[in-house]
């Protein structure tokens, strides 16, 4: 039967998915198009993504908005991803390329763990994904930026991490929060003022899409909840039993209460002063 393989097959032996299709077939990577001039109109864009951890985990949360220029591409895109069972990716910037990198993403990490016989630390995964943003440069420079927000459950730590990512590949690890995406700055400043170190899940989840209705308050890239055709933020949780994603009426709860609060409180709680 080995006469049928694609001789890369048996002679490239690697436990990195993205090195093995980067030697037998280069041209089906992410960032190994031919470009000139500038994308950046071409493709849909997605945002915002924010992250938080909290005592027992971590939780990603993002709107379901794409735009081109100033129009909506699509109202219920999918921005929050699982990369394995015990971690979590976001993604902004251009949607395809984007989406494309995180299936990528899912495969190398399933494939590591077959060659291996154990899955990656989550620092290696963290690298893993910097070294595939860092593939992507060439289009990044064409106006295609891909900015993923990562994050995990650390079983060595025994906590939940968040690493945040530039257009180069540069990896930084984000303390108890962190946003990605063009209402990234609208939603910092609400966590900000929302976070506690001692929020439990529900609290943690509730702080999040807040700061993603107070983007969607001022930047119009990203998208509020859209009650009318019950599209809600995306919201996932990693523990230490690995994730979960949050289902309709489990968001809808925290949607609800949140619309409910802001019609008599538009600008949304008061954070205490001390």
């Amino acid at each position: 039967m080995t006469e049928f393989l694609n001789p890369a097959f048996r002679e490239i032996a690697t436990s990195s998915f993205t090195e093995f299709l980067g030697k037998a077939a280069p041209e089906l990577l992410p960032g190994r198009l031919g470009l000139t001039g500038s994308a950046a109109e071409l493709t849909p864009h997605g945002t915002t993504i924010v992250a938080a951890t909290y005592p027992g985990g971590v939780m990603m949360a993002g709107d379901r908005r794409a735009t081109m220029g100033n129009v909506i591409a699509q109202r219920d895109i999918q921005k929050v991803y699982p990369a394995d069972e015990y971690s979590v990716v976001g993604i902004a910037g251009a949607a395809g390329l984007a989406v494309e990198m995180v299936r990528l993403f899912r495969v190398e990490l399933e494939h590591y763990e077959k060659i291996e016989g154990a899955p990656l630390s989550l620092d290696g995964k963290a690298n893993r994904l910097a070294g595939m943003i860092r593939g992507n440069l060439p289009m990044a420079m064409q106006g295609l930026t891909v900015i993923p927000l990562f994050a995990g459950w650390d079983a060595g730590r025994d906590q939940g991490r968040i690493f945040s990512y530039d257009a180069t590949g540069g990896r930084y690890e984000e303390t108890a929060f962190h946003s990605v995406g063009s209402g990234s700055v609208f939603a910092r400043g609400a966590l900000k003022k929302l976070y506690r170190h001692d929020l439990d899940a529900a609290g943690c989840a509730t702080v999040l899409v807040q700061a993603l209705y107070d983007a969607a308050d001022d930047d119009s890239a990203t998208g509020s909840p859209d009650l009318a055709r019950r599209i809600f933020p995306i919201v996932v949780a990693v523990t230490a039993e690995g994730n979960h994603r949050y289902d309709e009426v489990e968001t809808a709860e925290i949607v609800d209460r949140i619309v409910a609060a802001r019609r008599t409180r538009p600008d949304g709680p008061q954070a205490p002063l001390n």
